[in-house]
C-alpha cells in the first residue's frame, strides 16, 4: 500500500498563503502588543504589559462595554427581523424566491458607504424621516435622529440583516416540511409545530445569522462614525484613533489582541452549541 504523504505539493500555495498572510500578521500583531511606543512614530521592541494594563482603565473598558452591548442589541434586533423573514422566505416558490433574494443582493452592489450616507439624508433635522412624520402630524417639530445611538443600531441592522436572512433560509430550505404537516395532522396547532419541529430544525441558521452578525458589529466602526458621531464609540473606532491619530501601533495592537480573543470565545461557544447533542438540550 503506497503511503499517504502529509504534506501533499498542490497544498503548498495554500499554507504560503496563510502563513504569509495571516499567520505572520498575527504573530506580529501579538509580539507588537507586548512593546511601547517611542517618539511620534517609533516602537521600542521591550516587552511591557502596559499597553494590557491600560485596557483596564475605566475609559476603555467602557468602550468595550458599549460595543458589547452594541453588538447584543443589534443582533437581537436583527434576530427578530431576519429569522422570520428568511423562514418564510424558503416557504416561497422559486419564482418568487428569487425575486426577493435579488432585492436583497441588489443594495451589495452600491459601496457601503453610500448606503449610510443615505440614511443621513432620511435621519437629519428636516430630512425625508421628518417631512413624512410633520406630514402625518404625528410630530410637531424635527427629530434629533441622527447622531445617536438609535441612528447607530439602525445602521447596523441595515448592513447586517442580509447576513441572519440567507443563514436563516439556508437552513430553512433544507427542513423537510413534512415533518411540520405530520405535526399537523397528530393534531398540533401551527404554533405548536414551529416550535416542536421547525424552530429546532433551524436553529443552526439562527446560531450562523448570530455569529455572522455579532462578531462584525464589534468593529464596524465606521458605522458609529457616520451615524453616530462621537457620541458612539466602538472598539474598532478606539483602534483607529491610536493608529492614525496618536500613532500609538503597540496599544492598538493590544486592543485588537483583546477583541480578537473575545471573538474567538464567541466562535468557541457556537461551535459548542452547534453540536448535536447541545441543541438538543437547548430545544
Amino acid at each position: 500500500m503506497k503511503a499517504r504523504r502529509f504534506f501533499p505539493p498542490s497544498a503548498l500555495p495554500m499554507y504560503l498563503f496563510t502563513l504569509i498572510f495571516v499567520l505572520g500578521p498575527l504573530i506580529y500583531m501579538l509580539a507588537l502588543s507586548f512593546m511601547r511606543r517611542e517618539g511620534a512614530w517609533g516602537v521600542a521592541a521591550e516587552f511591557s504589559l502596559r499597553n494590557y494594563r491600560r485596557i483596564f482603565d475605566p475609559v476603555y473598558l467602557e468602550t468595550f462595554k458599549q460595543s458589547i452591548r452594541l453588538a447584543l442589541t443589534s443582533t437581537a434586533l436583527v434576530a427578530l427581523i431576519g429569522y422570520p423573514f428568511g423562514y418564510f422566505m424558503a416557504r416561497l416558490s422559486p419564482r418568487w424566491r428569487g425575486r426577493v433574494m435579488m432585492l436583497l443582493i441588489i443594495p451589495f452592489w452600491t459601496s457601503s458607504l453610500m448606503r449610510l450616507y443615505g440614511w443621513i439624508i432620511m435621519f437629519r433635522a428636516n430630512g425625508i424621516l421628518d417631512a413624512v412624520l410633520m406630514g402625518l402630524h404625528l410630530t410637531g417639530g424635527p427629530l434629533r435622529l441622527l447622531y445617536t445611538y438609535s441612528s447607530v443600531v439602525t445602521g447596523m441592522i441595515y448592513a447586517l440583516l442580509p447576513f441572519m436572512i440567507y443563514s436563516v433560509y439556508a437552513s430553512a430550505e433544507k427542513l423537510d416540511w413534512g415533518l411540520v404537516e405530520a405535526a399537523r395532522v397528530l393534531g398540533a396547532s401551527r404554533l405548536r409545530a414551529f416550535l416542536s419541529v421547525s424552530f429546532p430544525l433551524t436553529m443552526p441558521g439562527l446560531f450562523s445569522g448570530f455569529i455572522l452578525t455579532f462578531i462584525p458589529s464589534m468593529g464596524l466602526y465606521f458605522i458609529a462614525d457616520i451615524l453616530g458621531g462621537n457620541k458612539v464609540v466602538l472598539v474598532g473606532n478606539l483602534i483607529q484613533e491610536q493608529l492614525m491619530k496618536a500613532h500609538d501601533w503597540p496599544f492598538a495592537a493590544a486592543l485588537s489582541v483583546v477583541l480578537m480573543i473575545l471573538t474567538s470565545l464567541f466562535l468557541y461557544l457556537y461551535r459548542r452549541l452547534t453540536r448535536s447533542g447541545d441543541l438538543e438540550g437547548l430545544v
